[in-house]
């Protein structure tokens, strides 16, 4: 076996002449370890002349054979398998990596659930309530429109000379949604706006007019979002239930606008009749839902281009006389990225229920509580026993003490005119404003009362929803309301921008059976009750408008 062994491993030597090219190579690389290595190899296979690397390199080049896939230059730092102290390295690269990854997502988060705290800290103390997806953080101050959202110079400088100097509780959280959560998004925004949205407690009492709620109706962020006029069509509207409530809108939007040349449009009666809508230059329209709708009927308006839809006082366009009008309007706004936001002061559960079935997944902020009376207003009840005793009532309050400007409000146009009759001659100035009118005659009514050369006025609930009045100091409800959300809007025209009101309900035999309604929203606003009306059986309410007497003190025949 020995013999066998040695004779596989005979005549075995290491051939340098045929290897040179490799030896040279590896050498020039690591030439020191690459020699020991060399040597001690030839020293084992008997080899006992080594010639000079260098000899043996020149003699193989001199030779004309090449070696197929063999290179003459060498490839530098480069390494097939990597060291057990690279992977240790790169495997701990790895792991800061992660962990900071992580730290960041947890620095992130924490800082996140700190804004939310803030959020609703600050939320609870402007009575601010909000439902939805990714609410934005509340506004400051106007201040935060340009570092947050880059507002355009104009409309902060028209901000400031039009005397606002805060935002509104209700402006605090609705323009951020509207600027940020941006296209194809539904809002609600209810609000308290007595007590809390017409600019509170933190401007001048004389600021107090439809401007403060145009703003909040989407106005500011409109028209940030517009950025300039355009050719293309109209590209807003809002929808306001009477001509005076959409009159008004328009005038505080030219305000806001003023510097820059959007087209603010009001759809009236000469531009319904005459107007070549197919060549119609508007940015922003507004308008009744009626004319809209016949605009839309005849004249084939086109309102596909329309990314602002706003339903202003969307509790009484939500009613079934003028929902049916309203429907066409929004069906003919078919954008699918418009943004449709509603406006109410009071919630009623029917108008809550058909927004949410219209405007699917909307954000809803509410600022206040549901269908509650300011806490400003001083609320009394009066009982007159008759309609005579409420004429005799009205003329004795006057008498005492007349602290001009006050609204007194009838169930109807007829008896409005039966109480403008009676008050004419005592000495009073006095004016009736109701549907019967002519638009200029109203308007004329609503200016003279603004201007303090009317002294009272009288009207329906025309006038109650969403008409502002400069200082009313005094608010008389002549015939009882007809609901609680007629109640919150009537007496809400006093006691505004932080200035203290009165109001003042009379009520007959016919009303007792909804006094306790009346009473518990007196309760809620903070006023004192006298508690037998708190014990008595409450109704839930209904239109109670029953069939009065005749307004006269003089006899039958």
């Amino acid at each position: 076996m020995a013999n066998d062994s040695s004779f596989l491993f005979a005549g075995i030597r290491f051939d340098r002449k045929k290897f040179g090219a490799d030896i040279a190579r590896f050498q020039k690389k690591d030439s020191d370890t690459d020699s020991a290595k060399i040597s001690s190899a030839a020293e084992d296979e008997g080899e006992k002349t080594i010639e000079p690397v260098e000899e043996k390199v020149a003699a193989s080049t001199t030779k004309k054979r090449k070696r197929k896939g063999t290179s003459s230059e060498t490839v530098e730092g480069f390494n097939v398998f990597r060291s057990s102290t690279s992977v240790a390295q790169s495997n701990d690269e790895v792991r800061v990596n992660e962990e900071s990854v992580e730290l960041n997502k947890k620095t992130k988060k924490k800082e996140q659930n700190k804004q939310l705290e803030r959020d609703a800290k600050f939320r609870k103390q402007h009575n601010i309530h909000v439902s939805g997806y990714n609410v934005p953080t509340p506004l400051q101050s106007f201040d935060e429109l340009k570092s947050r959202y880059n507002c355009p110079s104009y409309l902060l400088r028209n901000l400031k000379e039009l005397g606002f100097r805060e935002p509104t509780p209700i402006q605090r959280q609705a323009i951020p949604v509207l600027l940020q959560l941006g296209l194809g998004i539904n809002i609600m925004l209810f609000s308290l706006l007595y007590s809390f949205n017409c600019l509170g407690r933190v401007v001048n009492a004389l600021l107090v007019h439809r401007l403060a709620r145009v703003i909040s109706r989407c106005v500011c962020p409109m028209l940030m979002k517009l950025k300039d006029p355009e050719k293309g069509g109209i590209r807003a509207v809002i929808l306001c239930h009477t001509r005076e409530l959409s009159v008004q809108t328009y005038r505080e939007c030219k305000k806001l606008a003023k510097r820059k040349k959007f087209r603010i449009k009001l759809m009236t009666k000469n531009l319904l009749r005459n107007a070549d809508f197919s060549k119609f230059p508007c940015d922003v329209l507004i308008s009744t839902p009626l004319r809209l709708r016949l605009a839309i009927k005849r004249k084939k308006i086109d309102l596909s281009r329309v990314e602002y839809l706003v339903l202003d006082e969307s509790d009484k366009l939500f009613e079934p006389e003028l929902f049916k009008q309203i429907d066409s309007v929004i069906k003919a706004c078919s954008n699918p990225s418009i943004i449709r936001s509603l406006f109410s002061a009071t919630l009623p559960d029917f108008v809550e229920d058909q927004a949410r079935e219209l405007m699917h997944d909307a954000v809803r902020v509410i600022v206040g509580r549901k269908n509650m009376a300011s806490e400003t207003i001083k609320q009394k009840l009066v009982f007159t026993g008759s309609e005579e005793g409420k004429l005799l009532a009205i003329r004795q309050s006057f008498a005492e003490s007349l602290n001009p400007p006050v609204l007194v409000f009838l169930q109807s146009k007829e008896r409005a005119k039966e109480l403008y009759s009676e008050l004419a001659f005592d000495n009073i100035r006095v004016d009736v404003i109701h549907s019967d009118l002519s638009q200029a005659e109203r308007e004329n009514a609503v200016d003279n009362f603004r201007a303090g050369k009317t002294w009272v006025l009288i009207a329906t609930d025309v006038v109650a929803r969403g008409m502002d009045f400069k200082g009313v100091n005094c608010v008389i409800n002549y015939d009882f309301p007809d609901s609680a959300a007629a109640y919150v809007h009537r007496i809400g025209r006093s006691g505004r921008a932080g200035r203290t009101g009165e109001a003042i309900t009379f009520y007959t035999e016919d009303d007792i059976p909804f006094l306790r309604n009346v009473a518990n929203l007196m309760a809620a606003s903070g006023c004192e009750v006298p508690s037998y009306l708190m014990e008595l059986r409450k109704k839930k309410w209904k239109k109670h408008r029953p069939k009065r007497d005749s307004i006269s003190t003089k006899p039958d025949l």
